[in-house]
C-alpha cells in the first residue's frame, strides 16, 4: 500500500464512516418514527384508504434502494481517488527538490489535474443520483394527495367522514414526504459509509507477516553467542539469501560486503525479526528469536541506517526517542559521544530546536550524529550499522566515524559498507555473491586468499 492511500483511508474514510454511523443511523431512526406516526395516524382514520396510499409511497422504495446501491459504489471509487491523489502530493511535496531540478513543474500540476477531475467526475455523478430522490419522491407526494382528495373528497361530501379526520388526513399525508426524504439521504449516507468501512476493514484487517506466538518468552541479556544456521531467505519466489551459516560471539565485528541486491541489508534485517527466515534459523545465546518476544528481541538491537529518520520533533526528544523520560543530562552525554554537542548548542533553541519533517533543517552528517546519538541512549549489547557513512563529505565522515568507534565499544556489530576502508579492523568479513556466503574471514586473510574480496578492494584502491 502507498503512504498516501493508507492516510486516506485512516483520514477520510474514517470520517466518512463517522458521519454515517452518527449522524446517518441517528437520521434514519428519527425519521423512521415519524414515518410510523404519519401512516399511523391515518390507518386509525381510514385504513383501507391508507393501505392504497401506502402502496403508493411503496413505489419509492425500489429507486431508493437502486441509488443507494450505485452511491456506495461511486463512493468506493472516489475514496480510492482521493488515495490516489492524497499518494501524489505526498509523492510530489516529498521529491520537490527533483520535480524543480527536472522543471516538471508543469508535468506533476497536470498529473494532478487530471486525477483531481476524475475524483470532480465521481462526485457530480454522486451527486447527481443523491438528487433523483427528491423529485421521486415529490411525484409520489403528488399521486398519492390525487388519490387522497379522490376518495377522502367524496367520503367528506357524502357525510361519510368528518372534516376534521379530513385534514388530519392531509396534515398527515403532506407530512410523509420529509421523513421520507430523510431516509433516504440517510440511506445514501449510510451506504458510503458502508464502502468507507470496507475500505478500512481491509486496512484494520492486514497482519503482520511477523507474529509472535503466543508463550514467548522474554530474551536473557545478551552474553555470549548468535547463530545463523542454514538461512535461507526469499521475495516471494526470488531468493535473496542462500544457506547462510554464520557464528558471531560478544564483542566482535562482523563486516558484510557485496554488490548491490546481493543480500546484505536483507540479512541484517532478519535479526530483529523485520523479516523471517524462509528456511533456517537464527539463535541468540541459544533462543531461538522466535521463541522470544518482539520487544526484549529488539530491546537488544541498535540500528543506525544510511537513510535517518527524524521526526519533526526536538532535538532532544529524536535522541531520547525509545528511552523517554530520559534526563537531559544523559542526552547531552550522548550527543557528546556522537560529536554532536557542538552543533546542537549552536541551533537557535539548542535541544529545544525543532529538526523539521524528516530532519530537513540539518545536514547529512548532523542527522546521521542524532542518530548515533539516539542510538548510544539505547545501550544495546547489538549494534547494527547499515552504510552508516555514506553519502558524507569528508569532515563529516571524520566526526560520523569517531562516533561510530566509540559507539562500537564492548558491542556485537554487525557492519554494511561499500567503502571497505572502514571496515579493516573488522573481527571478520564475510563476502555475499549470487545470494550466498563465498568467502570469509579477517581483511588481510581475504587479501592473501584473492578472489571477490581481493576484486572489490583493487577496484576501489588500485583504480
Amino acid at each position: 500500500q502507498k503512504t498516501g492511500e493508507l492516510m486516506a483511508r485512516i483520514t477520510f474514510d474514517a470520517e466518512l464512516l463517522h458521519r454515517g454511523v452518527a449522524d446517518g443511523f441517528s437520521r434514519l431512526f428519527k425519521n423512521s418514527f415519524d414515518l410510523v406516526l404519519y401512516i399511523g395516524l391515518p390507518v386509525l382514520i381510514e385504513w383501507k384508504l391508507a393501505l392504497i396510499v401506502f402502496g403508493i409511497f411503496l413505489l419509492i422504495m425500489p429507486p431508493v434502494v437502486i441509488i443507494g446501491n450505485v452511491i456506495k459504489k461511486l463512493s468506493a471509487n472516489s475514496q480510492e481517488k482521493i488515495g490516489t491523489i492524497s499518494s501524489l502530493l505526498q509523492e510530489t511535496i516529498s521529491g520537490i527538490r527533483v520535480v524543480k531540478a527536472f522543471s516538471m513543474e508543469t508535468y506533476e500540476s497536470r498529473r494532478f489535474d487530471r486525477h483531481n477531475r476524475r475524483f470532480y467526475r465521481i462526485m457530480m455523478r454522486m451527486a447527481r443520483r443523491d438528487a433523483i430522490l427528491s423529485p421521486i419522491t415529490e411525484f409520489v407526494v403528488i399521486l398519492a394527495t390525487a388519490v387522497v382528495f379522490i376518495f377522502m373528497g367524496k367520503a367528506l361530501l357524502n357525510g361519510e367522514i368528518a372534516a376534521g379526520s379530513f385534514i388530519l388526513y392531509i396534515v398527515c399525508l403532506g407530512s410523509i414526504p420529509r421523513p421520507i426524504k430523510q431516509i433516504g439521504k440517510a440511506n445514501n449516507l449510510i451506504h458510503r459509509s458502508a464502502a468507507a468501512a470496507e475500505r478500512m476493514e481491509s486496512v484494520l484487517s492486514m497482519k503482520s507477516s511477523i507474529e509472535e506466538k503466543p508463550d514467548a518468552i522474554l530474551l536473557p541479556f545478551f552474553k555470549e553467542l548468535i547463530q545463523i544456521e542454514s538461512v535461507d531467505f526469499s521475495y516471494g519466489n526470488d531468493p535473496v539469501l542462500k544457506d547462510i551459516n554464520l557464528e558471531i560471539r560478544r564483542g566482535e565485528v562482523l563486516a558484510i560486503v557485496g554488490s548491490s541486491g546481493s543480500g546484505k541489508s536483507t540479512l541484517v534485517n532478519l535479526l530483529p525479526r523485520f523479516y523471517d527466515p524462509t528456511a533456517g534459523r537464527i539463535l541468540i545465546d541459544g533462543y531461538d528469536i522466535k521463541d522470544v518476544t518482539l520487544n526484549s528481541l529488539r530491546a537488544q538491537i541498535g540500528i543506525v541506517t544510511q537513510e535517518i529518520i527524524l521526526f519533526n520533533d526536538s532535538v532532544a526528544r529524536n535522541i531520547a526517542y525509545g528511552t523517554q523520560g530520559a534526563a537531559r543530562q544523559k542526552v547531552e552525554e550522548a550527543s557528546r559521544m556522537a560529536n554532536a554537542h557542538d552543533f546542537i548548542s549552536q541551533l537557535p533553541h539548542g535541544y529545544d530546536t525543532t529538526v523539521g519533517e524528516r530532519g530537513h533543517m540539518l545536514s547529512g552528517g548532523e542527522r546521521q550524529r542524532l542518530a548515533i546519538a539516539r542510538a548510544i541512549m539505547k545501550d544495546p549489547p547489538i549494534l547494527i550499522l547499515d552504510e552508516a557513512t555514506s553519502a558524507l563529505d569528508a569532515e563529516s565522515e571524520r566526526l560520523v566515524q569517531e562516533a561510530i568507534a566509540r559507539l562500537m565499544v564492548d558491542r556485537t556489530v554487525f557492519v554494511i559498507a561499500h567503502r571497505l576502508s572502514t571496515i579493516k579492523d573488522a573481527t571478520k568479513i564475510i563476502v555475499l555473491d549470487d545470494h550466498k556466503i563465498v568467502q570469509i574471514g579477517s581483511h588481510e586473510e581475504l587479501i592473501e586468499m584473492g578472489g571477490t574480496y581481493k576484486k572489490l578492494y583493487d577496484m576501489q584502491f588500485h583504480t
